[in-house]
């Protein structure tokens, strides 16, 4: 037998044995079949899974949002459509469904043991990547922290990965400020709900606010300072986006959020957090407001617009510094610390992408992280990119697979090379000929939240 025919004799057994070994593989499988799979966990969550006919080895392990907990695998049905035409396979938790809805007692757990589950059905993957939307950027970002050899790589999505303390602490400065300055006087609960009709309440009560002073020069400069501490974009759904120094229609679409929800959903997640958390996880005592705004990207905004409607702003930043005595509980920030934190440290590689203009989880969160992630020294394991659009994980089917498909080359050939550039991110997801990509340069601004770290709480 010639050395040729050797080879080819070898090559062929070794296909044949990788096709025995992967049951969800075939010579001749159908191109659209998949195979569906559920379980349950220790916990009671749920896992879900699809498997293609021909799975090209890969597992990504998919890490749901804040929400109802229920099992998802995928970030949406039309990525899910393309990921398993191209062979993936996908599955994912639904967290603990017994506790709060911000699950993060038990989701990186729960991601683990869906992990076991499924691979016990599938076999071993050649490569097992994680990728997280949401809230579950922030669970996406603790496994790449946690899963050496584990995971592969990571995929974060819109991630919340300041954490829930950041989250919490500059949502209350905002809903402080509007309710010092627009509903003076009033006894409006800002933390500590007792059920989620108190947070409703208060989100009601918010928000009528801000309706009410949108119709005044004077309510408008206080909405804008309140937005300001929120990190709120000035940039809506359906707008075309203001020029940078048009100060007034940066104003309007800052309201436009505020009188679309994001309030209500805000309330509802500080609920769900102290639930989770088991206590008031969040402080303004000890905050220098005027500090505080001299370092939010906001600030020009807002002292032109308090200029026009003839407020003192240092009479207003000094009266929300003095009337700051909201203390946290510190056992709550410890909690929050060890189950919603992130960025110290990376064992995979991860790629982050964010919208520019998010109102739910502001793309300043990734500079949040990306610092504390450069602290901890590992800098290049981490590339951030980001897209020209509003609203919370408004991607693209193509952008997010093209990402996808960007952290796969640094999986495989273990470097960024320029994958993850948004020149190549743009072309990558354009050239996929679904629906369109915007990725776009971009730096974010520090996030305004002006406390010192999570485990470090001024004057609890």
């Amino acid at each position: 037998m010639s050395a040729r025919t050797r080879l080819r004799v070898a090559l062929a057994a070794l296909a044949s044995a990788a096709l025995a070994a992967c049951p969800w593989s075939a010579a001749h499988a159908d191109p659209t079949a998949t195979t569906h799979l559920t379980g349950t966990l220790a916990d009671g969550a749920t896992w879900t899974a699809d498997v293609p006919d021909r799975w090209n080895g890969t597992l990504l392990l998919f890490s749901h949002g804040f929400g109802p907990t229920v099992a998802q695998d995928a970030p949406s049905d039309a990525v899910r459509t393309q990921l398993l035409a191209e062979g993936y396979a996908m599955a994912g938790s639904s967290y603990d469904p017994h506790g709060s809805t911000w699950a993060l007692n038990s989701a990186e757990r729960d991601q683990f043991a869906t992990l076991d589950a499924v691979t016990a059905k599938t076999g071993t993957p050649r490569r097992t990547l994680t990728v997280g939307q949401s809230l579950g950027g922030l669970v996406n970002a603790q496994i790449a922290r946690d899963g050496a050899g584990r995971v592969d790589g990571a995929l974060g999505l819109c991630g919340l990965v300041a954490g829930g303390t950041d989250l919490d602490n500059y949502q209350l400065d905002a809903e402080y400020t509007i309710t010092r300055l627009l509903l003076p006087g009033q006894d409006v609960n800002l933390v500590s709900f007792g059920s989620a009709d108190d947070a409703a309440a208060t989100a009601k009560k918010l928000t009528d606010a801000v309706t009410a002073a949108q119709t005044t020069p004077q309510g408008r400069a206080r909405i804008a300072l309140a937005a300001a501490f929120l990190n709120l974009p000035a940039w809506a759904p359906g707008k075309d986006r203001p020029a940078p120094a048009d100060w007034a229609g940066q104003e309007e679409q800052q309201y436009t959020w505020l009188a679309q929800g994001t309030l209500s959903f805000v309330e509802g997640g500080r609920f769900a957090m102290e639930q989770s958390a088991g206590g008031n996880n969040s402080w303004n005592r000890g905050v220098d407001y005027v500090g505080l705004l001299a370092g939010s990207a906001h600030a020009p905004q807002v002292r032109a617009l308090y200029r026009t409607a003839g407020l003192d702003l240092r009479a207003d930043l000094a009266s929300l510094t003095r009337g700051a005595t909201i203390a946290a509980d510190p056992a709550a920030v410890r909690t929050a610390q060890r189950t919603s934190s992130a960025g110290q440290g990376l064992a995979v590689p991860l790629l982050d992408v964010h919208t520019i203009a998010d109102n739910l989880v502001p793309v300043e969160q990734e500079r949040q992280f990306g610092d504390r992630v450069r602290t901890a020294g590992d800098g290049a394991m981490l590339r951030q990119a980001y897209v020209e659009r509003q609203g919370h994980c408004t991607f693209t089917t193509a952008e997010t697979v093209a990402a996808l498909h960007a952290l796969e080359h640094r999986v495989t050939t273990g470097r960024w090379d320029d994958a993850a550039t948004p020149a190549v991110l743009q072309r990558s997801a354009t050239a996929l000929g679904l629906d369109g990509a915007a990725y776009v340069p971009y730096r974010p601004a520090r996030l305004t939240v002006g406390r010192d770290r999570p485990e470090h709480p001024a004057h609890p």
